[in-house]
């Protein structure tokens, strides 16, 4: 089977915090009955709209695409491993904490049995927009429980101002809350293992409150502190586009590239490629095809694709991501004359 370079439909999640229109990314979404909070670009419920898979859903094409396309080091991973996500918030979505996979190994089977660790990248913010994320210095967990317990839990969380561009690495175990404001592209371990601790008091369309967690949420929670934060992006060298690498771990690798003429893209029999369309307009380009891409898109590329061009319009910004072998990122990185400071402030992991 040929490698085709394919485009993914996302698919949308309503969500009480979120927005009634997703445009300009999403233009035939507007005006819409229930808030719309998430597009999940990479869900398994996406739908492939062109190649030997057009119409399947990603889950049943991963399922069945040949080893050749995931890339040898995911050829027998059984899931698909990256979700990516855009996410709309209208209102502060609720305070919440995500389990490591040891915890979600042992007590979230039904759920996937997989944690949630997850980045942020402010696809853009309006002045004064804010996250939560953290606790402050000295919070224990007998102090959160008081202030769970007055409604006083906002103060024990560190506020952040956030600006378009920004990223943030976000681990298993940290409290947080993302506010409104902003339109955030989120790339996760995939998983939708989410316990809220606190939901300001709202209730859904039926007058019932959100479900909580607390006790899960305790046991999760890293009263400690830890990685995670803010990371400023590392300008890698390129002679077509201004590239940088925004955060990598073991679950997700994320690169931003603003390009304004034609890059070529190379593959890797190692891993897939996944592109994502931030702004702009133009087309992908391999030996057969056109693909012409918008802003608010996902596109899947073989590992065993040829070299593929990107050429915009204009300018374009785009987000390529993969699930990398970190320790061999360390050493590419050190190979291309980068010193081990400034790759451990975006590659967590694998020293």
């Amino acid at each position: 089977m040929q490698p085709v370079l394919s485009r993914l439909e996302p698919f949308f999640s309503p969500r009480i915090w979120g927005q009634r229109s997703l445009a300009p990314w999403y233009p035939g979404k507007i005006n819409l009955k229930e808030p719309l909070g998430e597009a999940w670009l990479t869900a398994f419920e996406s739908r492939v709209a062109n190649g030997p898979f057009a119409g399947k859903s990603l889950q049943e094409s991963w399922h069945a695409m040949p080893a050749e396309w995931r890339g040898a080091r995911h050829a027998s991973v059984a899931e698909f491993p990256v979700l990516i996500k855009f996410i709309f918030p209208n209102d502060k979505l609720s305070i919440q904490v995500h389990p490591n996979d040891a915890y979600a190994a042992k007590h979230e089977q039904q759920a996937g049995g997989r944690g949630k660790t997850e980045m942020w990248h402010m696809v853009c913010a309006q002045h004064g927009a804010e996250i939560m994320f953290g606790l402050q210095p000295g919070v224990n967990k007998q102090g959160f429980l008081r202030a769970l317990a007055a409604g006083t839990v906002e103060k024990l969380l560190v506020h952040l101002p956030v600006e378009t561009g920004d990223t943030y690495f976000v681990p298993a175990g940290t409290q947080h809350a993302i506010g409104p404001g902003m339109v955030i592209c989120e790339i996760q371990e995939y998983s939708d293992l989410t316990y809220r601790v606190y939901d300001y008091g709202r209730v859904d369309s039926s007058g019932k409150p959100r479900e909580l967690h607390i006790d899960k949420a305790l046991e999760v929670t890293n009263f400690r502190g830890g990685v995670g934060g803010k990371i400023e992006p590392l300008a890698l060298h390129s002679p077509d586009a201004k590239k940088y690498l925004l955060a990598a771990c073991e679950y997700f690798a994320t690169e931003r590239w603003d390009c304004n003429r034609t890059t070529p893209i190379e593959s890797d029999p190692q891993e897939f490629q996944l592109f994502v369309i931030l702004e702009g307009a133009g087309a992908f380009y391999d030996a057969d095809q056109v693909y012409p891409y918008r802003s608010g898109e996902a596109w899947f590329l073989p590992a065993n694709l040829p070299t593929t061009l990107l050429q915009p319009d204009g300018a374009s910004s785009v987000l390529r991501v993969t699930v990398p072998d970190t320790q061999a990122l360390r050493r590419q990185l050190r190979n291309q004359g980068f010193e081990d400071p400034a790759i451990s402030r975006v590659v967590i992991g694998a020293v």
